[in-house]
Order: C-alpha cells, then structure tokens, then sequence
C-alpha cells in the first residue's frame, strides 16, 4: 500500500503510552477531524485544486454540475482559460454567482443574484448548472434560470488549453474569466462536466495538485 488512509484516528497507544497528536515532530496534509462530517471536498480558503494537466478544451459546448457549500461571500468556485483571452470562469463575488464566457471576442457574464435576504452562505447545499452553447450562455442555482444576451454571435468557442482549476488557482497562472483571487473556503461536490455525449465526475482526490484541500470529507459545521 502506498496511499494514506483517509480515515480519523485518534488515541493510538504503543507499548501503553498514548502518544500526542497534538504536537507532532512533523505533520503533512492531515487536518483535523470532525464530529459531524458531509461527503465533499473540504476547501479550507488558502488553496485550490487542478484536474486534467494536459488541459482541458471548452471549444463551442460546455455544462458545469456542481453542489457547494459556501462559508464566505467571496471566493473562486472554476476557472478554465487559455494563455490568450478564451476561458469560462465561476465565482462567488459579493454573495452573488457569476459564470464568464469568453469565446474571444469579449467577456459575457450571467449573474445569479438571491432575492431577498436569501444567502448562500446559509450553511446548506446549493446546486449549480452553468451551460456554454456556441454565444449562449446560462446559470441556474437552486433552479433559478439565468442567462444574457451575448452581442458577439459570430464567436462560438472558447479555446482552453490550460488545466481545471477549482477552489482558486496558483498566483503565477492567469485566470482570463475570472475577477476574484480569493481561494473559496467551504465544501464542494458532485463536479461533472459534459460536452456532447461524455460525461466527466471529477474525483478531487484525482487531482494532479492540492492545496489547502480535503478530498474525503467535510465538516458538517464551521470548526
């Protein structure tokens, strides 16, 4: 076996003596665990996570599913971009979810606003379906359908090269959809993305880097 365990474990004894994890000589990649615990990926507000190192390419047809569970009204949910302007981007800014599209001919963006008091920051699981069609663009959350007008309609594909970035991305990669740098803290789930027939669930325990990243569980309340 050559993996770590995803698991808790607690009160190891050896020879009689309770050893303490409190203060350990070294520690890498272990975080605490929890009392009350969701399925999920655990972002913890400092990192983020990269699937498919090759890159992964939007082109004209893209759906995004996701479930999160957001602790901040700011943060980075997907970024995918390319070195020029191509990209799609989602993000949390100001309580509100924004999907960017930029098929090259310029920046288009739906904007889900909650009404009322309604936050997402309320603790619960919210659902996220942002669709790229050729120049259609559209978001829903919770069931709630968003979309815009796109004024470029002769510029169909986004032309991504670069790899999956979920939860932020590193400062020394360029994010042409997305205006936020802020790492999004709280849980994510169920990510799949579909372009025609293929259909992708992304396991982030899969990803090629993490950080600040718990791919096996989540806290089922702020600790």
């Amino acid at each position: 076996v050559t993996h770590s365990i995803p698991a808790c474990i607690g009160s190891m004894t050896i020879n009689g003596k309770q050893l303490d994890n409190e203060s350990p000589v070294s520690i890498f990649a272990v975080n605490k665990c929890y009392e009350t615990v969701q399925d999920g990926t655990f972002f913890d507000g400092s990192g983020f996570a990269a699937l498919v190192r090759e890159g992964y390419k939007v082109r004209s047809d893209v759906n995004v599913t996701l479930e999160f569970r957001t602790m901040a009204a700011h943060g980075v949910l997907l970024g995918i971009s390319s070195a020029r302007v191509d990209a799609i981007g989602l993000e949390i800014v100001h309580g509100k979810v924004l999907f960017h599209v930029n098929n090259g001919a310029g920046r288009i963006t739906a904007s889900y606003e909650p009404r009322g008091t309604n936050s997402l920051c309320d603790g619960k699981w919210h659902k996220l379906q942002a669709n790229k069609s050729k120049h259609h663009i559209s978001l829903i959350i919770d069931g709630n359908l968003v979309h815009t007008d796109n004024p470029y309609v002769q510029s169909t594909s986004a032309d991504t090269n670069n790899p999956i970035y979920v939860g932020g991305y590193p400062a020394d990669v360029k994010q042409n959809c997305l205006t936020s740098k802020t790492s999004f803290r709280g849980c994510l789930r169920n990510l799949v993305l579909t372009k025609g027939q293929h259909t992708e669930l992304f396991d982030f325990s899969r990803a090629f880097d993490l950080r600040g990243v718990f791919p096996h569980s989540c806290p089922g309340a702020e600790h």
